[in-house]
């Protein structure tokens, strides 16, 4: 009986149909399987899932679309590649995790001295400062006021604040050597 047959015979309940196809095509199945997966235990879980698939699937089987060994071997090599690409994104996602979780080490010493010097660095800038320009930058940038706030403390117009804290932002950068 060819394997044509046997799967129509799978597709109406016969089980012997389904036994002779098994023992007929099980070799080149699981081999094809192992040369995708390589692993022998995951090739004999998708083969088992091939076969079953098989036996729920036969009524689709079309003869006159192609053999059934060709609709067998497709179907076995789909489920191999699907097994590879969850594998792999199994393993892409574990190492995101892992890298996630994984704390960063760093030199706490060698913080720390780079924020003393770029603190040494500020307070210079700081001093180059005029007087004006720095009131109002240590007010609304160390002491957290809003631009309107900052008038009203210095008892000066809305638009003498803005300009002075540009002013002395852009001397700060120019100092530092901030590229703009």
């Amino acid at each position: 009986m060819t394997l044509d047959r046997l799967v129509e015979g799978i597709a109406t309940g016969d089980q012997s149909a389904f036994s002779e196809l098994y023992d007929r095509t099980a070799p080149r199945v699981l081999g094809l399987i192992k040369r995708v997966l390589v692993d022998h235990s995951q090739s004999e879980e998708v083969a088992q899932e091939v076969f079953l698939e098989i036996w729920k699937s036969a009524t689709r089987f079309e003869a006159g679309r192609g053999k059934a060994m060709t609709w067998i071997l497709t179907m076995a090599h789909r489920r191999a590649i699907d097994r590879v690409r969850a594998s792999q994104a199994g393993r892409d996602r574990d190492e995101l995790i892992g890298r996630r979780d994984t704390e960063t080490a760093y030199d706490q010493v060698s913080e720390t001295a780079e924020i003393r010097i770029e603190h040494e660095r500020v307070k210079r800038a700081m001093a180059r400062l005029t007087e004006l320009q720095r009131e109002a930058i240590t007010l609304a940038y160390y002491g957290g006021y809003s631009h309107t706030e900052v008038a009203e403390i210095l008892s000066v117009p809305l638009g003498t604040v803005k300009t002075r804290l540009r002013d002395g932002m852009i001397r700060l950068r120019d100092e530092m050597g901030v590229a703009s």
